[in-house]
């Protein structure tokens, strides 16, 4: 009987200068990287990349397929393009089977093996890929940290749900977290070369956003909420053509069959599958467990178990209700769900046209999905049958920040009376001005003691992810001109 052949170190290390192919001189970025544009976000993670200031390593996470693999490789591309020598960089693309059961310190003495740089004293930039393969990688990585003072670690990985939960466990003081979203609107248009169809000025700290073609805008708008989410999907005629068949079967399904469902004990996928469907098919309608239970013949607990994993894997986002007062409910019966990612709808069902009885539905989805970006606490207000407020923030103090209704129409810029709930919202806490999105309309109704200022949902979305890239903290857009 023969005996098995155990993987040489020769292979490991062929793997490894395969994988690092800028360690040849003259470097070189693996072709199918270097065609891809840096996302705007890649301005916000690679700043944390470089600190030396503060040890700490880069966890960067989110949902499968919106390009950290991609973003690991610009920041490789910018550390060489800074003036890092090619070999005091090394990545590791942790899911492949050759590097199975190793740990973290093992690999990193494969690296100094393979090019001679030992990574005990030398200022070095390790990048350790999908690293939820690896077995206990939150200790590893925070004991690296800890030992080596010159090391400088990035991890990525899409089991969100495991990477979060660990992270936040072994990481503290020793992790940062970078979470990378599903494409904005902003990015969205950035990518596809289009951002003349915005035109953003800073003017006395606000931003004013401009549209010259409405129209315009609104169509890429259509095309960001039907296919958008994924930089793959938006440059690809093949994948639109058929969605469901690329983003359902390669992300959707993948995150609900295969990334850790069993660290939240689910056992029956196909009652987690059903549920998501429903959800997404109600994306920003309220919905309550009750409900829920009672349509699916899935116990409470149970459907509380899968909203909490569907959340921890970047596919929803559960928005709680507060009243009239910006109080919470004891017992929080109701609440919203919002896809963190409109175009899933589509992908999942079928994409939608302009005047679709579930465009609202995603709009308010899609003004969410830019919010997610941000630090802001959001909610949405509900206090009789017909008292609701889309969106509301609130500060640290439970004091309301700000309130907007998210809309796809013109007709309350016309009849700016029929927003009772809000007006009546803002008068009860004192604010001086709130938003309302429309379809292409902008202008301001100046109420009793309560500014509104109308802005296309298009142009909205596009603003504020910009704002977010610029990472100013400020009015956002007080004003927006229509040319």
């Amino acid at each position: 009987m023969g005996t098995m052949k155990r993987i040489s170190e020769s292979q490991v290390l062929k793997l490894l200068a395969s994988q690092n192919i800028w360690w040849e001189s003259p470097y070189k970025i693996p072709p199918s990287f270097s065609k891809w544009t840096p996302r705007p976000y890649f301005e916000l993670l690679y700043p944390l990349v470089k600190k030396r200031e503060i040890r700490r390593a880069v966890v960067l996470m989110g949902p499968r397929r919106v390009g950290k693999t991609v973003m690991i490789h610009h920041t490789i591309n910018r550390l060489l393009s800074d003036g890092v020598p090619p070999r005091n960089i090394c990545y590791f693309s942790v899911d492949h089977p050759i590097y199975n059961g190793l740990t973290l310190e093992q690999l990193l003495d494969f690296y100094s093996q393979a090019i001679g740089v030992t990574h005990q004293t030398k200022e070095v930039f390790i990048f350790f890929d999908e690293i939820q393969y690896l077995r206990n990688w939150e200790i590893h990585l925070k004991a690296l940290v800890d030992d080596y003072q010159a090391l400088r670690c990035v991890a990525s990985g899409s089991a969100a749900a495991a990477l979060r939960l660990k992270s936040a466990e072994s990481g503290a003081g020793r992790f940062t977290d970078f979470l990378l979203p599903p494409l904005t609107f902003h990015e969205y248009l950035t990518l596809l070369k289009k951002t003349d169809l915005v035109k953003i000025t800073e003017i006395e700290k606000a931003y004013v956003v401009e549209a010259p073609d409405i129209h315009r805008l609104n169509e890429s708008f259509l095309h960001y909420l039907n296919f958008g989410g994924y930089p793959e999907v938006i440059f690809s005629e093949e994948i639109q053509s058929d969605p469901g068949r690329y983003i359902k079967s390669d992300i959707i399904d993948k995150v609900l069959l295969r990334d850790l469902p069993s660290l939240y004990g689910i056992q029956d996928i196909q009652e987690l599958n059903y549920l998501f469907t429903t959800l997404a098919f109600n994306t920003a309608n309220e919905v309550s467990l009750e409900q829920l239970a009672k349509g699916s013949g899935v116990h409470k607990d149970t459907i509380k178990k899968y909203i909490e994993y569907l959340e921890a894997a970047f596919l929803v986002r559960v928005i709680h209700r507060i009243d009239r007062n910006a109080r919470h409910f004891k017992r929080a019966n109701y609440f919203k769900i919002y896809l963190t990612n409109p175009s899933m709808r589509s992908a999942l069902f079928s994409p939608i046209a302009d005047d679709d009885e579930a465009m609202g539905a995603l709009v308010e989805t899609a003004i969410f999905a830019q919010l997610f970006h941000s630090d802001e606490m959001l909610h949405y207000a509900r206090w009789t049958k017909n008292g609701e407020v889309d969106i509301v923030s609130l500060k640290a103090n439970q004091q309301v920040a700000w309130a907007m209704e998210a809309k796809w129409s013109d007709r309350y810029y016309e009849r700016p009376e029929k927003l009772k709930s809000l007006l009546s919202f803002c008068r009860a806490h004192n604010l001086p001005m709130a938003r309302v999105t429309t379809r292409s309309v902008s202008g301001e109704f100046r109420g009793k003691n309560v500014i509104l200022t109308f802005m296309p949902a298009s142009a909205y979305c596009f603003g504020m992810g910009y704002a977010i890239i610029q990472g100013k903290k400020r009015r956002l857009y007080e004003t927006l001109s229509l040319q």
